[in-house]
């Protein structure tokens, strides 16, 4: 594994408690990064935390107030954040969009696209006062594809992106990237909320016949978050597998 380098910059992971959350984490630390993890399960996130050598702050991304609170709380403890990496999400159910509950449909939307503008508007204005940031959004392949029956997650998904492209123009003028990537499924605990035919149909859409590895998404991730990444923004990396069409 190479090293990126991420010394001393201030990283903040939403969902960092697990799956490529915390496998980017471990990655960063290692390159010499100091890591936050949101998370909205405390217990969970505590105890990753303590084993990663990261600190903690569990907060609810669908509430604004609430991911300011975090950003004060992660000052307080180290400094002004560097990096965001907006990973946090769930998968929500598999229906058809005339048997998709409203309420079920406004939970995912505000989870993965309000969630990830919620900590996008909160860590900007430092970034933007001190002359530098990285952000990395946790998009998906169905965002460009559209998943069947997953018509939400789809939309959601294919929002970060547009939120990712709309943000960077904002920002090109400092030395502020804003990116986001496209992972074909991995294989975390989220399978757990998934149907097995959800779960074969997505397996059997990568050409390279299996899932993404967590550690391969790391090492894409951490080179958008570094300091090396100085020009490329509102990019949206793909990690299909080979699935993307585009």
């Amino acid at each position: 594994m190479n090293r990126i380098d991420l010394n001393d910059r201030i990283t903040v992971f939403t969902g960092g408690a697990q799956g490529i959350g915390r496998a980017v984490a471990e990655r960063m630390i290692a390159s010499g990064a100091r890591v936050a993890i949101w998370d909205r399960d405390e217990a969970l996130g505590a105890q990753v935390a303590a084993e990663i050598g990261a600190s903690f702050v569990a907060v609810q991304q669908t509430d604004f107030a609430a991911v300011q609170s975090a950003l004060a709380a992660t000052g307080s403890a180290l400094r002004g954040v560097d990096v965001l990496v907006a990973n946090a999400g769930i998968a929500g159910m598999n229906a058809t969009v005339a048997d998709y509950p409203v309420n079920e449909w406004r939970a995912i939307i505000d989870i993965y696209l309000t969630g990830v503008f919620h900590c996008c508007k909160a860590v900007v204005p430092g970034m933007w006062a001190r002359g530098y940031g990285r952000i990395v959004n946790i998009a998906s392949i169905a965002g460009k594809e559209g998943n069947p029956n997953a018509a939400v997650y789809s939309a959601s998904k294919a929002g970060v992106i547009a939120l990712t492209k709309s943000l960077d123009k904002q920002l090109a003028g400092g030395d502020i990237t804003v990116n986001c990537v496209t992972p074909a499924a991995v294989r975390t605990r989220i399978f757990e909320q998934m149907t097995e035919e959800h779960i074969g149909y997505m397996l059997s859409r990568i050409p390279r016949g299996r899932f993404l590895a967590r550690e391969e998404a790391a090492a894409m991730i951490c080179w958008l978050a570094s300091a090396e990444n100085s020009f490329t923004t509102g990019a949206v990396f793909d990690l299909s597998g080979g699935r993307a069409i585009y």
